[in-house]
């Protein structure tokens, strides 16, 4: 039997964080939705992808070993992709739970299926359809009804769930082990809930609090003088907390990013660019993001009444009381931005001038609270390449093929012409 992680056509209500990557390569916790899959099923079943077309390319690139958009198998079950997996999932696969030709249902999502290979429309050299919709799929099968799933409806949830599932991805943790160098004047509360890896650096004055949570700095990660971290703490592998930041109360920071200022209930993807003083509180930063120094955003209401967010021009409610900022790839601000709650700003834009920003910022736009102009892609793809090769990443073709193509499907002219 194939196991396949597939995207369903829902996939679209997360942009703009899926712009640049496929549904798994989402985070809440310290792990992606991927790594979170390979983490709780382990070696015993070989994991395979299914992905928009136009992201197997990089994909691909990125991961040689993975059989990704091809059927090979008669005998396949379909996992959806945006489901946050766990040990029962885990369970389940391994202990071949699901019946052929049923569908398991929670609410109006298709979480598996046990399918044969012709039920799903491939072109003729096997390749699997650009997303599959689960709606005509639970058509031709016999549904059951299932619960206690946790699966990413919007993008908030990454958010909601985020402060759960960092505990639980700090299970896997070897808390208590201390393999880096540590100045003599760094403060470690509570050692035995802290995890320094290999060649990570904690510098003098700095403070890790693990008193009330868990702190873990991954191999080559540095906390600089008078850095404080604490209430659950997670530092990606040659991440860095900058001198006198305050990071606490459920924070994951992914590898290579730089982080300063205070910071509490966010996530941050790998090679985010956030190093100077400003708030930031219960948001999401994708990868190549850079915050200028002053940079602030509010995440709770005066009112502190839920948050809302727009979406395609279309208000939603979240439900959250707090949430602040949710931006894709490749966006920066200038110094002194602030970002109202619940602000959803694209992939590629360039935000800068006084004021707050509408809610909803256009991918691949240029401006502020006076308005915006489509941002040239030869520009935006100039410009992000510079971004990457400082961080000794190079933009490969398959990378510029992919950012061209989002810039030409969900940039600014197409959303307003």
């Amino acid at each position: 039997m194939q196991v396949i992680v597939f995207e369903d056509t829902r996939v679209n209500e997360l942009k703009p964080l899926v712009n640049l990557k496929p549904v798994f390569g989402l985070v809440t916790g310290f792990r992606t939705l991927q790594q979170k899959f390979e983490q709780s099923i382990g070696r015993e079943v070989i994991l395979t992808y299914h992905l928009r077309r136009y992201l197997l390319p990089f994909f691909a690139e990125q991961h040689p070993a993975l059989i990704v958009n091809r059927l090979q198998d008669d005998d396949v079950l379909l996992v959806n992709g945006r489901i946050v997996s766990t040990g029962e999932i885990s369970r389940m696969v391994n202990e071949d739970s699901f019946e052929p030709g049923k569908g398991y249902m929670q609410g109006d999502n298709l979480l598996f299926a046990r399918v044969a290979a012709d039920v799903l429309s491939v072109d003729e050299d096997g390749t699997m359809p650009d997303m599959i919709d689960t709606a005509v799929l639970a058509e031709n099968l016999a549904l059951e009804k299932v619960v206690g799933f946790r699966i990413v409806d919007n993008i908030w949830d990454l958010i909601a769930f985020h402060s759960d599932e960092l505990l639980r991805d700090a299970e896997t943790l070897e808390l208590g082990r201390h393999e880096g160098d540590v100045h003599a004047s760094a403060v470690i509360v509570r050692p035995s809930n802290v995890y320094i890896g290999p060649g990570a650096v904690v510098r003098a004055g700095a403070v890790l609090d693990a008193d009330e949570g868990f702190i873990a700095l991954e191999a080559g990660a540095v906390a600089d003088p008078h850095s404080l971290l604490m209430q659950n703490v997670y530092l990606g592998s040659n991440a860095r907390a900058k001198s006198g930041a305050k990071i606490y109360s459920n924070v994951s920071i992914g590898n290579g990013s730089k982080i300063g200022g205070e910071v509490e209930d966010s996530i941050i993807e790998p090679y985010v660019n956030k190093q100077h003083d400003g708030f930031l509180g219960h948001s999401y930063l994708s990868s190549w993001c850079n915050l200028g120094a002053g940079t602030n955003n509010s995440d709770l209401k005066n009112n502190y009444s839920a948050v809302r967010i727009t979406l395609n021009g279309h208000e939603r409610m979240t439900g959250l009381q707090f949430l602040g900022l949710l931006m894709g790839e490749h966006s920066k601000c200038s110094i002194n931005s602030m970002f109202n709650t619940g602000t959803v700003v694209g992939t590629g834009a360039n935000i800068f001038g006084g004021g707050f920003p509408p809610k909803e910022v256009p991918s691949f736009s240029w401006g502020g609270s006076s308005g915006f102009e489509p941002y040239d892609i030869d520009k935006a793809v100039d410009t992000a390449r510079k971004v990457m090769e400082r961080r000794r990443v190079f933009m490969s073709s398959a990378y510029e093929e992919m950012f061209r193509f989002v810039a030409g499907t969900d940039g600014m002219e197409q959303i307003f012409t």
